[in-house]
């Protein structure tokens, strides 16, 4: 039960900093105040009355319309203050972090001395029989 919380808690921790950090943009195309379409990952789909260029061919060219259609776009950015580098940090946290790295990587080092702790103790009696050996023999 204990691993499932964790593990539901790192998976929630995870998604919050990838939402967080993640960037977005929406299109959005409206024709007069209805939504036609929007979408997420290209530009959207207009509903076909584009603004034609009716001026140029009309007598009266200061009198022009006022287009129906307008395209809008909404964009998220995402936290990019996340990538903290070695340089803005000061040189206590410097000093820190060498050490922790240094003492980790020191952890899975194998020693090379041939240094044996127990060289003042006797071994253990190999299997004989120590009555025999002694010659002590119960009549």
């Amino acid at each position: 039960m204990k691993s499932v919380i964790h593990k539901s808690i790192a998976v929630f921790m995870a998604g919050v900093v990838l939402f967080t950090t993640m960037s977005f943009a929406v299109d959005i195309h409206y024709c007069g105040d209805s939504l036609v379409d929007f979408s997420f990952v290209q530009q959207a789909d207009s509903c076909g009355m584009e603004k034609t260029p009716t001026a140029a061919n009309c007598e009266n060219s200061a009198v022009t319309e006022k287009p129906c259609c307008k395209d809008q776009q909404l964009i998220k950015q995402g936290q990019d203050d996340l990538k903290i580098s070695f340089e803005q940090l000061s040189f206590q946290q410097q000093i820190f972090v060498v050490s922790v790295a240094y003492s980790y990587i020191s952890l899975f080092e194998g020693t090379e001395s041939t240094v044996v702790p127990f060289v003042a103790y006797p071994p253990p009696f190999i299997e004989r029989d120590v009555q025999v050996l002694h010659q002590t023999f119960l009549i």
